[in-house]
């Protein structure tokens, strides 16, 4: 593969490759010699040859579980622009065949096709130079074609089509990009490696425990959809908190919450979400009115439970976009090829097996201890021995220790285009939305009898509409915390 120590396969690629075609197929008739005669059969149609049954098309984004090499590493940044360097000069020197966008290649296939593949492949070391000029698709270019699919975190089912296909079709300069951009945006970080420490690459979905230089364990991730975008972050693991509450943010009240109680007045109660005005009490929802944005001044906090949106375990790691990684009840995300569904937070399959690792050493935190701790529903915070460097980055292209170079799909569009600020995220001097509107005509509703705590009766809460609107508009100002789970 075109690793850091290997040589840029440039010298070698023929003219017809430079030119973007592959090579150019066998003269005919050269098999003929080795082929015995078969007997004509004029009393019989010619039989058509009999096609293998197609094999079920699979392309699923892999995290490969017992892949130790880490996609961070403190030579990430020198690697990728070395690599970066060798695929421009891979790209000016003619770059690589693109496949037909309708190709369809499989073991067993064989012509022209199979060699613009092996043309292809051999441009980035999958496949050895010797190989190149074979017409039939067989077991050595299977093999060719499960090691690209394995870099690019595809199903290694040796189809060429789907998603295998649509990044064979990337141009090399393209490559080179995602290599160059990755490198600025790690470079850009000041992360600081420790022995221990956890890194989610965000195109990836994927969350890798590192130890000693090697992945412990490495996790399946949902992160966050293209306009909820989870944000590249650097800070440290401080707790592990068992059975959370959650307190909904201020952009999932207005984007969320506000349209489902419009359509369903008992969704809060479904749900096991209490709302809190400022003095700590609870208050009861349908003095709220929903058809406005006031329900932004007060604090919607939803019960601990497996319902959670934060299921039962979310890992603290503070920082100025008030994101962490968490449990969920919606496991089925976890099977999805495109796992970009959150709303910036990352969420992690068997997340309690992250929590353990990260709580190694701590005296009577093993697995079944977490485990009957979770169990008994209490809320409770358990600090690592030690707070453990953790990084969120967004890498298209990254290089493994081992030199083997490896893309992941843009999901966010980042690559070559101009920096923006994170979707969502407030202006210095500016509200993110508009200021609420106006008070409505209608009378405001009557007062409610005071709210309580826990210590007995707090200071009555104001609901006219004057108090609630000076109250929504200032948890609008910055700073605000802008991501769900």
């Amino acid at each position: 593969m075109l690793g850091l120590g290997a040589g840029l396969p440039v010298a070698g690629l023929s003219d017809a490759l430079a030119q973007g075609l592959g090579a150019p197929p066998p003269p005919a008739g050269t098999f003929q010699g080795s082929l015995p005669a078969i007997p004509s059969l004029p009393d019989q149609p010619p039989r058509a040859k009999a096609k293998a049954p197609a094999q079920p098309v699979v392309h699923e984004q892999v995290v490969a579980r017992n892949d130790r090499r880490p996609t961070v590493h403190p030579e990430s940044v020198t690697m990728m622009t070395d690599a970066a360097r060798r695929y421009r000069e891979l790209a000016e020197a003619g770059g690589w065949p693109i496949l037909p966008a309708r190709a369809s290649l499989r073991l067993g296939d064989e012509g022209e096709l199979v060699l613009q593949l092996r043309a292809r492949l051999v441009a980035e070391g999958d496949l050895p130079a010797a190989e190149r000029d074979n017409p039939l698709f067989d077991p050595a270019l299977l093999a060719a074609v499960k090691r690209f699919q394995a870099r690019h975190g595809h199903t290694q089912n040796g189809l060429v089509m789907g998603p295998t296909l649509k990044a064979l079709r990337v141009p090399a300069q393209d490559r080179a990009l995602q290599l160059a951009e990755s490198a600025d945006r790690l470079a850009s970080r000041n992360f600081a490696f420790g022995t221990r420490y956890v890194a989610v690459n965000i195109p990836s979905a994927s969350v890798e425990a590192v130890e000693n230089g090697a992945v412990e364990k490495r996790f399946i991730a949902v992160v966050g959809k293209k306009d909820r975008a989870s944000p590249e972050v650097e800070t440290r693991i401080t707790n592990v908190n068992l059975n959370p509450t959650w307190t909904v943010p201020v952009s999932i009240i207005k984007k969320d919450i506000i349209p489902k109680m419009q359509k369903d007045p008992e969704y809060l109660a479904k749900a096991k979400i209490r709302i809190y005005g400022a003095s700590g009490g609870e208050v009861d929802p349908r003095l709220i009115d929903w058809k406005t944005e006031r329900a932004t001044a007060f604090t919607l906090r939803q019960d601990s439970g497996a319902g959670n949106a934060l299921g039962q375990l979310r890992i603290d790691m503070p920082n100025r976009e008030a994101v962490y990684m968490h449990d969920t009840p919606s496991k089925r995300l976890f099977l999805r090829d495109d796992r970009y569904h959150s709303s910036g937070c990352v969420r992690v399959e068997n997340v309690r097996d992250l929590a353990t690792w990260i709580l190694e050493g701590q005296r009577g935190w093993d697995r079944p201890a977490l485990d009957a701790a979770i169990q008994d529903g209490k809320r409770r915070d358990i600090r690592p021995v030690q707070p453990i460097p953790v990084i969120w980055t967004y890498l298209t292209g990254y290089v493994t220790p081992d030199g083997i170079v490896h893309f992941r799909p843009d999901i966010y569009g980042r690559d070559g285009a101009p920096a923006v600020p994170a979707p969502e995220t407030p202006e210095p001097q500016q509200p993110r939305i508009a200021q609420p509107p106006a008070a409505a005509p209608s009378p405001p509703p009557a007062p409610p009898a005071p709210a309580r705590t826990a210590n007995g009766p707090s200071r009555p809460e104001n609901y006219d509409a004057t108090g609630l609107n000076a109250r929504a508009a200032a948890a609008f100002r910055p700073p605000v915390q802008r991501i769900d789970p």
